[in-house]
Parts: C-alpha cells; sequence; structure tokens
C-alpha cells in the first residue's frame, strides 16, 4: 500500500491542533470560558474547523488506500457495525466507572438521572450542551476521525494510539491561558495544567484505540460525552464514608478497572464491527 511518510502525518496532526486550538481564541472578548456568548462563539469556532480539517484526510490519502471505500468511511462514518459501535463502548466505560457509579448510586444522584425535569433543564443549559455534545463530538472528530486515518497510513495501529494522545494532550494545554487571565498562581496553573495534561493523554489513548478497533466515529464520542459527564473520580468522597462502606467502593473501583482493562481487547474486536479498514491488516 501506499503510505504517507511518518513527517507528512504528524505534521498535519501538529497543524490540526493549532488550529483547533486557534479557532477558540479568535474571538475578541473579556468574558470567560464558561460565558453563554464565549461558548456560543466557540461553538461556531469549531464547527468552522471541522469543514476544514477533512481536508488533510483527502488530499494525504491515496486511492489505493482507500480500495474503493469513501473519505467519511475511513474517518468512521459507517452504517456497518453502528449499533455495536454505540453501545459497547458505552457498557465498556461504564464499567471502568463503575466504583464512582455505585458512589453516585449511595449519594442518591440515579434518583435525579430518573427526573425527567433535570434532563429537560440540561438540554437548555449551554454548559452541559459544550461538555457532553459539542465538546465530544468536535474534539473527537478532529483528533480522533481526521488524526488517525492519517497516523495509521504511517505507523502500526499500537504506534498510533500512543502518539496522538500527545496532540489530544496539547489541545487542552491553552487552558493555561484562562488560568493565567483568571490570575491564579503560576505553580497552582502548572499543577493542575500538568495533571490535567496526563489524564487527558491518558483518555486519548483510549480513544484512539476505540477508533482503530472499530473504525467508528461514535465509538470514542460516546465514551468521551461520558467520561465528561462523570469527571474524575472524586476519591475523597469515597475515603470519608463509613469503614465498610469505604472498603466495598474501593473494592468495586479496583473491580471496574480489572474488569475493564481484561475485556478492553476482547468486546474491540474489529470483526464485531465489520471493521475491515487498511490498518487492521497489520494490526
Amino acid at each position: 500500500l501506499h503510505k504517507i511518510p511518518p513527517i507528512f502525518s504528524v505534521s498535519s496532526c501538529i497543524i490540526l491542533s493549532v488550529i483547533y486550538v486557534s479557532s477558540l481564541y479568535v474571538w475578541s472578548t473579556e468574558h470567560n470560558r464558561d460565558h453563554p456568548t464565549t461558548i456560543k462563539k466557540r461553538f461556531l469556532s469549531v464547527f468552522i474547523v471541522m469543514l476544514i480539517s477533512p481536508a488533510f484526510i483527502y488530499f494525504f490519502t491515496s486511492n489505493e488506500i482507500l480500495d474503493g471505500r469513501s473519505i467519511w468511511a475511513v474517518m468512521g462514518f459507517r452504517c456497518e457495525g453502528l449499533w455495536m459501535a454505540l453501545f459497547t463502548p458505552l457498557i465498556l466505560t461504564a464499567i471502568l466507572f463503575s466504583g464512582p457509579l455505585m458512589t453516585q448510586a449511595l449519594t442518591g444522584v440515579w434518583d435525579i438521572y430518573a427526573e425527567p425535569g433535570y434532563w429537560t433543564m440540561c438540554l437548555k443549559n449551554l454548559l452541559w450542551i459544550r461538555n457532553h455534545v459539542v465538546a465530544p463530538l468536535s474534539e473527537e472528530f478532529t483528533f480522533r476521525a481526521c488524526m488517525m486515518p492519517l497516523l495509521l497510513q504511517s505507523f502500526r495501529p499500537l504506534a498510533a494510539v500512543a502518539i496522538t494522545p500527545m496532540f489530544f494532550g496539547i489541545g487542552h494545554l491553552h487552558h493555561i491561558i484562562e488560568r493565567l487571565r483568571a490570575g491564579l498562581p503560576l505553580k497552582t496553573i502548572l499543577i493542575v495544567s500538568s495533571f490535567q495534561f496526563c489524564y487527558t493523554s491518558i483518555f486519548g489513548m483510549y480513544a484512539a484505540y476505540l477508533f482503530a478497533r472499530t473504525g467508528h466515529f461514535l465509538a470514542p464520542v460516546v465514551a468521551h460525552a461520558f467520561c465528561n459527564h462523570m469527571g474524575f473520580p472524586d476519591v475523597n468522597e469515597v475515603l470519608n464514608q463509613p469503614k465498610q462502606t469505604k472498603n466495598i467502593l474501593l473494592g468495586i473501583y479496583v473491580f471496574g478497572f480489572v474488569a475493564w482493562i481484561c475485556l478492553l481487547p476482547i468486546v474491540t474486536n474489529p470483526a464485531w464491527y465489520a471493521n475491515d479498514m487498511y490498518w487492521t491488516k497489520d494490526s
């Protein structure tokens, strides 16, 4: 197969990262990132980036690589195996969050989820829409659907999975600017941003793995939306529980992580998702 040199694919990914992050700051505003005006402007920005990004795949992917498929199919927009790609990653990610989910059940959060009014309120909230809809869709479109097909032409799947989180992590370092504007101490900014870079990079690896294995754009999207909803696990909440409850919850945390590790390569079998893209031949 005619593959592109690594320098081309990596350079393209760097450019895409810069375009995505830069689009968030093209607007002149005194408001913070959570202000409705800022959110709406950034919605427009990332939508424009989503229109531009596929051009990189169009120009750097040969017909031999496509093998009769459309650019959109290579980017993960396929009907075959779609339902599996929607629900399996969601269940898999929920297993990883078994501990936090059980903690929510004990603290009554699940009762809130059962209220229709809660979801009506969420759908009217710009912050919720940003975190659960626009951010997962736009980030996975740019960092997975547009970058992974390029990297997978230059690297073996596991190597591409290991590389792509670097761009995703870098794509979140722009929060340093916002924290500086907010007047936070530099030491605090560096600690928080370093931590954020680490966990976004780890998630980026998971999302890239889902994309490579399933060949579907929506697989990492549902995982991303679920992770954004759950947030980083609040370990202090667990440690403050009574001893017996604490031990049970910690056990569920460990169980969820071990089960996720064991199930990950099994339930992402490319055959389950009708994924016969060019990179599966190198798996």
